[in-house]
């Protein structure tokens, strides 16, 4: 079934560089904007201080730089994200991230991952690691074709916490490997910083 994910998609994309950038922008305002508003509603129900290491559900976006194997690009983007954080250090969290600026002949990329993190809290600070799986939207060269890959992530960050809700995600590090490119396997490395907001 992961084979599947190798398989090649024939026609490109026809809209252009600007539609792409929209769409972009259109999804960041979105998830800040539930983030925002869910936080907002749940004010009321702030738990106890001797709760603060209990199930957490948080929303957050960065900014991202990514440099692509394929051709040695170095490119940016955003990223979407929602973590739940378990009583036991251990969470899941889940990722979607859009490489869309900074491109050269049509080249970006799309990737959608789930897996697992650890965290920890030291004073405001909340060192983690996480490792993800999902696939990868390949948009390759001129519009010619695209391609959806297996990749698998593995990566690690440091959150600050400002308040009981709002928290800088002051870096996150990626190392993505995509093991069944057309040309074979490919790597991509993403540095982002963002905001991370407490839902519940």
């Amino acid at each position: 079934m992961l084979s599947e994910f190798g398989k090649w998609r024939s026609g490109g994309r026809c809209a252009g560089a600007a539609a792409g950038t929209r769409a972009v922008a259109i999804r960041v305002v979105a998830i800040l904007a539930l983030a925002a508003g869910l936080a907002s509603l749940a004010r009321g129900q702030a738990a106890p201080s001797g709760d603060e290491g209990g199930l957490g559900i948080f929303a957050g976006a960065t900014g991202t730089g990514s440099y692509v194997q394929y051709g040695e690009r170095k490119m940016l983007g955003v990223t979407g994200f929602v973590d739940a954080d378990g009583r036991r250090r251990l969470g899941i969290e889940a990722e979607g991230q859009w490489v869309e600026f900074h491109q050269s002949s049509d080249v970006h990329i799309e990737t959608h991952s789930i897996g697992v993190r650890y965290h920890f809290v030291k004073g405001r600070f909340q060192p983690y690691v996480k490792g993800l799986v999902g696939f990868g939207d390949f948009n390759f060269p001129y519009n010619l074709a695209t391609g959806r890959f297996l990749v698998v992530t593995g990566g690690g960050g440091l959150d600050i916490r400002l308040s009981r809700r709002i928290y800088i995600r002051a870096v996150d590090f990626e190392y993505q490997s995509w093991p069944q490119f057309t040309f074979g396997a490919m790597t991509t490395l993403n540095a982002s910083a963002g905001l991370r907001v407490r839902v519940f």
